[in-house]
């Protein structure tokens, strides 16, 4: 138990430094094979490239479909397209409400998080500059549209996070769509609300919209496709996944195509896209891979089974038990797929027996694990959180209360009340 406590602290601390997980993954599972008596090199070889490599072969594909998905559309223009016609439909003096909306319905047809930072922000600016909003708010609004509702709440999101525990508790991405939804409005009702009620604090406190020091931030781009154009591959992602139940590989190649045949005059940036989707691809895969290693680690020394006994040791409902172990493990990493892949390579198949045996749908299993890791894992150090700050030029001090807010309190809110319907009986 010492060994994976830790173990979890080393791999906190480091991540929290800003070190890769990619290397310290592996030194982390060494402290918890030293100390669990494992030999380390074999626990290194085995073991914990085991868990790597399972994960990888499982789940590469989706990554680098998903990435080159996303990259496609920020190329073409599509993206850009779809966010500039949200704003106009909802309006200027909504402006926080349409980068809201442009993020969420970007996020919801499959475009990876890190893009939409990249397509949302120069609109963001724009909108914030003419509404007279400080700018120290667009990190959390852009944050409340992708981090959160629409990655791991609302049922068929393509998102990874709505994909991993299908594997673990024989699910599909509609799982439990009441809980998704309950938690999917308290997340952007409870956000929204939220920042509107900053915007007006700080204007009453004379806090406006300043310029920022990169003024090379592009806000208008020409040849981008129409609306209805631009927006069919996210449907078409979501509707393949969902309505006709193919894989999530047939549905993100069905987006790929789309975007390649509506745009066929672009085709001289198809190879550039997919080369950056896919060399990006590579960087999650690890991540993620690397984190479950972890996992597997901790899974085969003998402390594991105290701790499975502590964690399910958790008075009440067992998705209690399972939302504090993603939650942690997530904030641990900074990951929400990497917390949720070593929470569930370590513990899926004890929950999927309490499901069995309990009365309690597998799907409010899923729900529950995909909720929960997008609770603690927007804590400082995570990357999506460090490269939204980057972008837009702004500091953790200046936008990072207000990120947590939307990103980390509120989710973590909404994972109970999830987990109160499921103990009604309703998934």
């Amino acid at each position: 138990m010492f060994g994976i406590l830790l173990g979890l602290l080393v791999l906190m601390v480091l991540a929290y430094l800003g070190w890769s997980i990619i290397w310290v993954a592996p030194i982390a599972a060494g402290v918890v094979a030293l100390t669990g008596g494992l030999d380390i090199l074999e626990a290194y070889k085995d073991t914990y490239m085991g868990g790597f490599v399972s994960f990888a072969k499982a789940w590469f594909p989706v990554f680098m479909l998903g990435a080159i998905f996303g990259k496609l559309m920020e190329d073409t223009g599509m993206a850009r397209s779809v966010a500039v016609a949200l704003t106009k439909i909802i309006g200027t003096k909504r402006a926080i409400l349409g980068v809201l909306a442009s993020a969420a319905v970007l996020t919801y047809g499959g475009v990876s998080l890190f893009v939409v930072v990249f397509a949302v922000y120069p609109l963001a600016l724009s909108l914030f500059r003419e509404a007279n909003i400080s700018r120290r708010l667009i990190p959390p609004t852009v944050a409340l549209g992708a981090f959160t509702f629409t990655m791991t709440a609302i049922p068929g999101t393509p998102q990874i996070q709505n994909l991993i525990p299908m594997d673990y508790f024989k699910t599909g991405p509609m799982a439990a769509p009441v809980m998704g939804i309950i938690g999917a409005v308290i997340m952007a009702g409870g956000g929204y609300f939220y920042l509107r009620w900053r915007e007006n604090t700080l204007t009453r406190n004379g806090e406006t919209f300043t310029e920022p020091e990169d003024k090379n931030v592009l806000e208008k781009e020409t040849g981008a496709p129409a609306f209805l154009l631009s927006i069919l591959p996210l449907v078409a992602v979501l509707v393949t996944l969902n309505v006709f139940k193919f894989d999530i590989i047939t549905a993100l190649i069905t987006g790929i195509l789309l975007i390649m045949i509506l745009n066929i005059n672009k085709f001289k940036k198809f190879v550039t896209a997919i080369n950056g989707g896919a060399i990006g691809s590579v960087t999650a895969i690890v991540n993620t891979s690397a984190a479950v290693g972890f996992g597997t680690v901790v899974k085969v020394v003998p402390g594991f089974e105290k701790l499975t006994e502590i964690l399910m040791g958790i008075k009440g409902n067992p998705l209690i038990s399972e939302a504090v172990a993603v939650n942690i493990l997530a904030g641990a990493t900074g990951s929400a797929s990497g917390g949720m892949g070593i929470a569930l390579e370590a513990l899926g198949s004890k929950y999927y027996e309490i499901a069995m045996n309990s009365g309690i749908s597998p799907e409010a299993f899923h729900r529950i694990a995909s909720l929960s890791s997008g609770g603690l894992d927007a804590l400082p150090h995570n990357g999506a959180v460090l490269t939204l700050l980057t972008i837009t030029g702004m500091s953790h001090k200046d936008s990072y209360k207000d990120i947590f807010v939307v990103a980390v309190l509120i989710p973590v809110i909404a994972v109970v009340i999830a987990i109160l319907f499921a103990s009604l009986g309703i998934y």
